[in-house]
């Protein structure tokens, strides 16, 4: 079901529960699954990686390019394997194989506005989620797209499996039950 909300679609799964129902927006879900699964691979050091087919050629402001180069051993083990492409280009070859087809260079460049954002004594736990946080936002169902009989089935069981599942990465509910 589609859902107008703010300016934008939202969808939702409907699912019978024993006392009512329950509303899910799936997009918020799946993203908390996606980061919850990235973070469990992390922890077990086993972040498991896809090469690209055809590596990717990022150009990067200067203070961007230089964050990217700073935390490019932390990146490596978020699965995003970088190598430095001339004075202000990046090429990426490997990103984590959970995030499926994703925007490679979009997913980039939003983790470098992230590291610049993090200026001063940030700590590093805190990156590391939000690095999280963005990878697990760019591979996530998103609101518009109808998931299948099944695909809304794996979601639910996933939700009941899952730490934290009652609430998105940037802490919105992420089903109502009613």
């Amino acid at each position: 079901h589609l859902v107008r909300q703010k300016r934008r679609y939202i969808s939702l799964v409907l699912s019978e529960t024993k006392n009512g129902i329950c509303i899910v927006d799936q997009h918020a879900a799946h993203e908390r699954l996606v980061m919850e699964e990235m973070k469990k691979q992390f922890s077990d050091g086993k972040i498991i990686t896809q090469k690209l087919l055809m590596p990717e050629i990022i150009k990067f402001p200067k203070d961007q390019f230089e964050k990217i180069i700073e935390f490019s051993n932390e990146l490596k083990k978020f699965g995003l394997y970088i190598e430095i492409f001339g004075n202000d280009e990046i090429l990426i070859r490997e990103i984590p194989a959970i995030l499926g087809e994703t925007n490679a260079e979009l997913l980039l460049k939003d983790i470098a506005e992230e590291l610049v954002s993090y200026e001063g004594s940030s700590i590093v736990e805190n990156k590391i989620n939000d690095v999280f946080a963005k990878m697990a936002c760019h591979n996530s169902v998103r609101s518009g797209r109808k998931l299948n009989e099944d695909e809304m089935s794996s979601l639910l069981r996933k939700m009941e499996n899952t730490p934290f599942s009652g609430q998105c990465n940037h802490g919105r509910p992420t089903f109502v039950e009613l």
